[in-house]
């Protein structure tokens, strides 16, 4: 079965960095686009970050361009976030999902805290 599992969440001071992983199993990684979301404390899940099955294009929110990089390793089935310049609004639990043959699969999320 599909299973994305992220990883690497924790809190940082304002102006720090941090890397999200997100490891894939049960299908064929490299043949899907993969992406990021957030969601913070009463808001609704938003849109972060998408990256290509072949890592050639990606796209981003306005709100982290330029901050942030999604990546991936097809021959690790990951998925990743390198997060900079991290300010106190990017606070939420953030989650990969994979839309593998028409239904989204969503990891556990893991959360991130930008607090001094």
């Amino acid at each position: 079965q599909v299973q994305l599992v992220e990883s690497g969440g924790g809190l940082v001071q304002p102006g720090g960095s941090l890397r999200l992983s997100c490891a894939a199993s049960g299908f064929i990684f490299s043949n899907y686009a993969m992406s990021w979301f957030r969601q913070a404390p009463g808001k609704e899940r938003e849109f972060v970050a998408l990256i290509a099955w072949t890592g050639g294009s990606t796209f981003y929110a306005d709100s982290v361009k330029g901050r942030f990089t999604i990546s991936r390793d097809n021959t690790k089935n990951t998925v990743y976030l390198q997060m900079n310049s991290l300010k106190p609004e990017d606070t939420a639990i953030y989650y990969c999902k994979g839309t593998v043959r028409g239904l989204d699969y969503w990891g556990q999320g893991t959360q991130v805290t930008v607090s001094s």
